[in-house]
């Protein structure tokens, strides 16, 4: 009998009982090297952990179950996941489309890294699948997309944007790190690569730094596994166990960190100190119907913009108590940040720059009641 739920993929994909002991989690194999049968005969596949090893080889199995993909590969961090990933397939003169409001080290490596190497690069709005579609040139290999988008909760519609890629002989590629393989599939709807930062939600308590890829393609499974081993940027095994922990409760936290979410979208809407929220589950989101046919719920993260500007924005951070000032999200406790002075300070003076008034959150599975307690008062002028 074949066993497919999400949660129960989370627990047991690629990670049967030890053969030897019995133990039910997975080892963690801190070797560098594998005694060999023979010359250039290999014990189980092993012979040196930037190639493969068998902890790695367990979150690889689980991710891409989890993913609905053929081969997931885990790295060191999520940007040399999206390093790995586009250096095995752009080259000098090949153009790439990326959102209108992308992750801050996206754009960072796009304008800063591969513009030097000769690749151009276009960022539009991909909640308009026109606008996606004006930006393709014959160059254009790679159409990367986040949804929703950090920071400002974009969503893009994967299906059709998908199909506008292809039609183009370019690759989709998802940054799926916000939503999750829990509330979303973008391989299902038909793009051909996941990216992840498993440091957030898969991860799960702020312990770990890493990153995946997920391919529904077998070729280009392949190929990124050859530029994975080539470049060497690995996730560790014990990053890879730590991950595979965090992997085990990523649905029953996901369903925590949104229902927590929508008790503070609540509270803040219509908060006369606020002047807008950004979440994919409000009615009023322009890519509510979207996000609602391809998500399973709408998510942990929110942001909202403070009608008195930057100095509101800056003094609400320093006075949350139960969320804490950190550059990061997707962990059990709650986050708060200033994008525009601390994960998207990259974008100052581009068309990516993000407003000064905006501040986001990542909403943990504390106590719903606290964190709505705690953000009022941090509104309190």
């Amino acid at each position: 009998m074949k066993f497919d739920g999400f949660e129960t993929l989370a627990i047991h994909a690629g990670q049967e009982p030890d053969a030897g002991t019995g133990a039910v989690v997975v080892p963690i194999y801190q070797t560098s090297t594998y005694a060999q049968d023979g010359v250039g005969g290999l014990r189980q596949g092993y012979e040196y952990s930037r190639t493969g090893n068998p902890t790695r080889a367990a979150l690889e199995e689980c991710l891409a179950a989890l993913e609905d993909g053929v081969r997931g590969l885990a790295f060191a961090s999520g940007m040399a996941a999206e390093d790995t990933l586009l250096r095995t397939v752009l080259s000098p003169g090949d153009h790439i489309v990326i959102p209108g409001d992308a992750y801050g080290g996206t754009f960072r490596l796009v304008s800063k890294v591969f513009e030097r190497w000769g690749v151009s690069w276009d960022a539009v709005d991909q909640s308009d699948n026109d606008a996606v579609r004006a930006a393709i040139r014959p160059q254009t290999k790679v159409v990367w997309t986040e949804t929703p988008t950090n920071p400002l909760l974009n969503i893009t519609d994967i299906e059709a944007v998908a199909q506008i890629a292809h039609d183009a002989g370019a690759l989709h590629v998802v940054d799926n790190t916000f939503a999750s393989p829990y509330l979303q599939r973008p391989l299902t709807l038909g793009a051909d690569v996941v990216v992840h930062s498993t440091t957030k939600y898969l991860g799960g308590h702020s312990d770990v730094v890493g990153g995946a890829l997920v391919t529904s393609d077998a070729e280009l499974g392949e190929r990124l596994a050859f530029h994975q081993n080539t470049m060497g940027a690995v996730a560790g095994p014990f990053d890879s166990w730590l991950t595979l922990r965090g992997a085990k409760t990523l649905g029953v936290r996901m369903d925590r960190h949104s229902a927590n979410a929508e008790k503070v979208v609540a509270a803040l809407e219509g908060h006369p100190a606020v002047s807008h929220v950004y979440y994919p589950g409000l009615d009023s989101h322009p890519g509510h119907k979207v996000a609602e046919r391809q998500m399973r719920s709408f998510g942990g993260m929110v942001s909202f913009s403070l009608r008195d500007g930057e100095k509101a924005a800056l003094k609400m951070c320093e006075r949350t108590q139960v969320f804490t000032l950190g550059e990061s999200l997707g962990g059990v406790e709650s986050l708060i940040e200033h994008p525009g002075r601390m994960t998207h300070a990259s974008t100052a003076g581009s068309p990516l720059e993000v407003s000064a008034d905006l501040v986001r959150i990542s909403v943990g599975i504390e106590s719903g009641d606290d964190l709505v307690a705690d953000l009022l008062q941090a509104l309190e002028s």
